[in-house]
């Protein structure tokens, strides 16, 4: 009977042990609870969301990281903005009189053509009517028999000098003079041509002839700006900013950009400010539309990381990885502001946290 007992005592106790050890199978176990849901050693996106990836895989992806650090940066704004011509190594060429295009010794300019000041562009030939045309060359005609007449009387003067006063061949000279300075102004009148001349050193922008073409006058026929002295125009809402501005860069590549300052009279509702670039241009166009991220003298604490570290979720929300173990990587939601044209300031992460720079976005892709 004791034996039956103990018998019976021994099966509850393992059952109940049983029972425990089931329960206790259900439990979060952290790190080690994700390594169970592992298929093989391969890069794969856990149930928690995070990223394993073994360090064979992180040195095929060229994965870099950065410690995250806080400090001070300037608050920054972004506005839209456009490449426009430095009026003082820029201008058109314009026509002065209606007529017709003609090409000079070298021909028509062409896009992007280096041209110097004062170089011949085009003639414009002036345009007028037939009745005008007539007059001229009645003009013209009559002025041609008035200067041979002219000189026929100073010649038969000269051989009677002696004979008649000085007076009278000084007057038959002077006539003459005037007859040939009104020949010089009617002839230029009906067969001159108006010379189009660059006004500055630089590059043809912008073409607007063809050979025969009729123009208007004052129509903008040529545009020559210096490649190395455009300007960037950005538009700002807010008067503040005019004197509140302490540099700026492009988006994108990060070029800087130097404030020169805004306009204190709206324009299309909006204060345009000027920037110029420490280096040229080279790789925007005339009226190009641009991103300007503009910083103010107002400084803010943060943490800075390239932008190059922020990825989208499938939420469509900005996100960085953070390097939390050897061969686990776990997505942050953070918000971003710009600080330049290549890095961003992201609230969100704390200091001392090792965010992925480089290859953030193809963690992003593993499922």
């Amino acid at each position: 009977m004791n034996l039956y007992l103990k018998t019976a005592t021994c099966l509850t106790l393992l059952t109940a042990m049983i029972g425990v050890v089931h329960a206790h199978g259900g439990e979060d176990h952290g790190d080690a609870g994700a390594a169970q849901t592992l298929v093989g050693n391969r890069p794969q996106r856990l149930p928690d969301g995070s990223v394993f990836l073994p360090k064979v895989a992180q040195r095929r992806l060229a994965l870099r990281t950065v410690m995250a650090e806080m400090g001070e940066h300037p608050q920054t704004i972004e506005l839209n903005g456009h490449v426009v011509m430095n009026p003082s190594a820029g201008g058109t060429v314009q026509a002065l009189l209606a007529g017709r295009i003609e090409a000079g010794p070298k021909g028509l300019p062409l896009p992007g053509q280096t041209v110097h000041r004062g170089e011949l562009l085009a003639y414009v030939k002036p345009a007028v009517g037939s009745a005008e045309h007539s007059g001229q060359l009645s003009q013209l005609a009559e002025l041609h028999a008035a200067h041979t007449q002219a000189e026929k009387n100073v010649a038969r003067l000269h051989e009677l000098e002696g004979s008649v006063s000085r007076k009278e061949i000084e007057a038959a000279e002077a006539e003459l003079a005037s007859i040939k300075g009104r020949l010089a102004a009617v002839t230029t009148g009906v067969e001159g041509r108006d010379a189009l001349l660059a006004p500055v050193s630089g590059a043809i922008a912008m073409t607007n002839v063809v050979a025969g073409q009729v123009v208007d006058a004052k129509e903008v026929l040529f545009e020559v700006v210096d490649p190395n002295q455009l300007l960037v125009e950005a538009q700002a809402f807010d008067a503040g900013l005019v004197d509140n501005l302490a540099g700026a860069s492009l988006a994108g590549d990060g070029s800087k950009l130097r404030y020169l300052g805004g306009s204190r009279a709206l324009r299309d509702g909006a204060l345009p400010l000027l920037f110029r670039a420490d280096g040229p241009l080279l790789k925007l166009a005339l009226g190009q539309p641009v991103k300007v991220i503009a910083q103010t003298r107002t400084m803010r604490k943060g943490v800075a990381l390239p932008a190059a570290a922020v990825v989208r979720n499938p939420a469509n929300e900005a996100i960085v990885w953070l390097h939390t173990a050897a061969e686990r990587f776990v997505p942050k939601p953070v918000k971003v502001t710009p600080i330049d044209g290549t890095q961003v300031l992201a609230d969100g992460v704390e200091a001392g946290a090792r965010v992925v720079t480089d290859g953030a976005t193809l963690i992003n892709q593993i499922r």
